[in-house]
């Protein structure tokens, strides 16, 4: 795959899809970046893009999309279950290919100047690119969100590591940093109780003392009257996809209650969908397609597409 770099930009829209639009096709118009996805869910009011390729032509593809967010994206009015703390809320860069996390944390420091000085954006640094281990969890630069951040980023330990010392009167603030890959895994409940969902996420997520390298949430979904348990899955090696359902659908019992099903949001490594139908007893001697098929039924996984495997996307994209 040569020196490739992943991204998956998060934006503070999932309502207007007009919006999305102009933010998608920022990405489309920069020769060499590959648009590999996008989500857009409107109870989080929140939008994910998918991104892939060199060095140059990624960075210049992000700030496209971050003068079409400033330009369209207003915080004052914006409202939705997700934490944020601006238009443009995070830009993680993902090692692919032969590209070192060494390499995905200069490209992130070299973008967080250059937008700061472009857009007069506060910009904090985090995960592998952070300044400071206070820094590394994102949750941690997120405390207080957009609301919060008004009064807390001129207090010590809270200035930016790049940009002025003040929200941007209405894009707000945003983080980017360097990563390994992250998979965004919701699981719906078959019922509306959200207060289940919440105490679900806070026995399963590592911070709780429960599944390693798992970050969870509890939501209300309004447009499908489900209480969700969305999370971040950091390394799908450590705690596979298969064995979060089974947590979740263990915890969920216990208040009598069964899973609806789950969405991936963006791609999924290759490997972590066939590690499922591993699992699930699916014979590695089955087309990858069967494979994936067979996965996505023990998941229960929502409008599912083998398109949703990186590896597939990223080959189908460059392949046009």
């Amino acid at each position: 795959m040569t020196r490739l770099v992943e991204s998956v930009p998060n934006f503070s829209e999932g309502r207007r899809i007009e919006v999305v639009d102009k933010l998608a096709a920022a990405v489309e118009s920069v020769p060499g970046a590959f648009l590999l996805d996008r989500t857009s869910d409107a109870s989080h009011n929140r939008s994910v893009l998918t991104l892939a390729g060199e060095a140059a032509p990624m960075l210049e593809a992000l700030e496209r999309t971050f003068a079409v967010a400033v330009a369209e994206i207003d915080m004052e009015r914006h409202a939705g279950e997700h934490p944020r703390i601006g238009a443009v809320d995070v830009v993680p860069f993902v090692p692919l290919g032969e590209t070192t996390m060494s390499d995905c944390v200069e490209l992130a420091r070299t973008f967080g100047a250059r937008v700061a000085e472009r857009f007069s954006l506060p910009v904090y640094l985090y995960g592998e690119a952070a300044t400071a281990p206070t820094r590394q969890r994102l949750a941690d630069v997120r405390r207080g969100q957009y609301e919060g951040l008004k009064t807390l980023i001129g207090e010590p330990g809270r200035e930016p590591d790049f940009g002025p010392a003040r929200l941007h009167s209405t894009a707000g603030a945003v983080a980017v940093g360097a990563r390994p890959f992250l998979i965004a895994y919701n699981i719906n409940l078959a019922s509306s109780d959200v207060d289940l969902a919440r105490r679900i996420a806070r026995r399963i997520r590592e911070s709780s003392g429960g599944l390693p390298r798992v970050q969870a949430s509890g939501f209300w979904i309004g447009e499908l009257g489900r209480a969700q348990v969305s999370m971040n899955l950091l390394d799908f090696r450590t705690t596979p996809l298969w064995l979060v359902w089974e947590a979740v659908r263990a915890e969920a019992a216990e208040g009598e209650v069964e899973l609806a099903e789950s969405e991936l949001i963006g791609l999924a490594p290759l490997a972590s969908l066939l590690d499922v139908a591993d699992h699930a007893g699916i014979p590695v001697g089955r087309s990858t397609a069967e494979r994936l098929a067979g996965a996505a039924d023990f998941l229960r996984l929502r409008d599912f597409s083998p398109m949703q495997a990186l590896e597939l996307r990223l080959d189908a994209v460059r392949g046009q």
